[in-house]
């Protein structure tokens, strides 16, 4: 009995250590520059998101937070050099939601989006809007399926692919049941301008790219795919307000970090977001983004890499777009 208590006290100790010296490492880190890789080239919405943050991480724990940008591969160059980094804190990813979601859905990887990464925090949210040209008639989602009915053939704009923009349009096509074909374009500005000028009447367009042609009567923006109206055009219904149950779309931008990670620096990264996103003069910049600011927990985080995970990949396969 007295050894079988010796035992017990020993392994007790022995996790209050481990305990112990993690809130330490924790407490302790960041000691040098921690590079934050971006699966984008410079310039683009993620890129703007990463600087953002990396700038606030910098201020907040006393040490450089560095960008780095890797673009190529889909994003898989990126991803793959986060997955084969040490697992000390100091190599983090701005995670996106096309290469948690859509990518390993669509194209064979070598990583795996689940389990090779340690998530930290979603960032903040960017919904889409369902957008026409002025010309189509249709003010609802409703409206504009009877529209599409209504026509012997029409296009709807896409970014290419598989993109999500693209993808957004073929959930909401199969939900509908309509076939509409899609216009694949380089993405950037070609989609919105090609609904401007009327050459394609309708699109799911980012959020930040519909608010200022809505604004100039350009376009006719119908609804939002987010869960709650979006602040910077309050009067805009949901895609869910509209009939559509359960049609919440969201691209996303996160922190994550490679698996095995201490989960004390997890959780250290996760808070620091947290505060950032909260700060008034950061949330501006993410709305101007955009960004609807999220800043949630690593399990929440972990649960919406799942759960779009699961939706995209249903999409993807039901499209007949999944790797051979």
């Amino acid at each position: 009995m007295i050894l079988r208590f010796l035992r017990v006290r020993v392994c007790l100790g022995l996790l209050g250590l481990a305990a112990g010296s993690s809130a330490v490492l924790a407490q302790a880190y960041p000691t040098r520059p921690v590079k934050v890789i971006v699966p984008y080239a410079a310039g683009g919405n993620t890129d703007a998101i990463a600087r953002l943050i990396s700038a606030r991480l910098s201020e907040s724990l006393n040490q450089q937070f560095v960008v780095e940008n890797r673009s190529g591969a889909s994003g898989a160059i990126a991803m793959e050099a986060v997955r084969a980094a040490p697992p000390d804190g100091y190599t983090l990813l701005t995670y996106p939601l096309p290469q948690a979601a859509i990518v390993p859905a669509m194209i064979k990887v070598k990583y795996d989006p689940i389990n090779d990464y340690a998530p930290i925090s979603n960032i903040g949210t960017n919904s889409y809007i369902l957008a026409v040209n002025p010309k189509v008639p249709a003010k609802t989602p409703t409206e504009l399926v009877a529209w599409i009915k209504a026509q012997d053939k029409t296009t709807y704009a896409s970014g290419g692919q598989g993109s999500h923009m693209n993808l957004t349009m073929v959930l909401f096509l199969q939900r509908t049941g309509l076939t509409v074909a899609a216009v694949h374009l380089r993405g950037g500005s070609e989609p919105m301008n090609n609904v401007v000028a009327g050459h394609i009447p309708m699109a799911f367009m980012n959020a930040s790219d519909v608010v200022q042609q809505a604004s100039a009567g350009t376009v006719r923006a119908i609804a939002v795919t987010s869960e709650k109206r979006i602040p910077q055009m309050p009067a805009l219904p949901t895609m869910i307000e509209s009939g559509f149950k359960d049609f919440v779309v969201n691209t996303w931008n996160g922190l994550a970090a490679p698996a095995s990670t201490p989960r004390a620096i997890v959780d250290r990264l996760a808070a620091e977001v947290a505060k950032a996103v909260k700060d008034p003069k950061i949330a501006e910049r993410l709305t101007a983004l955009g960004v609807t600011p999220s800043g949630n927990r690593p399990d929440e985080f972990a649960r919406e890499i799942k759960a779009d995970a699961k939706l995209w990949g249903d999409v993807v396969r039901k499209a007949g777009l999944e790797p051979k």
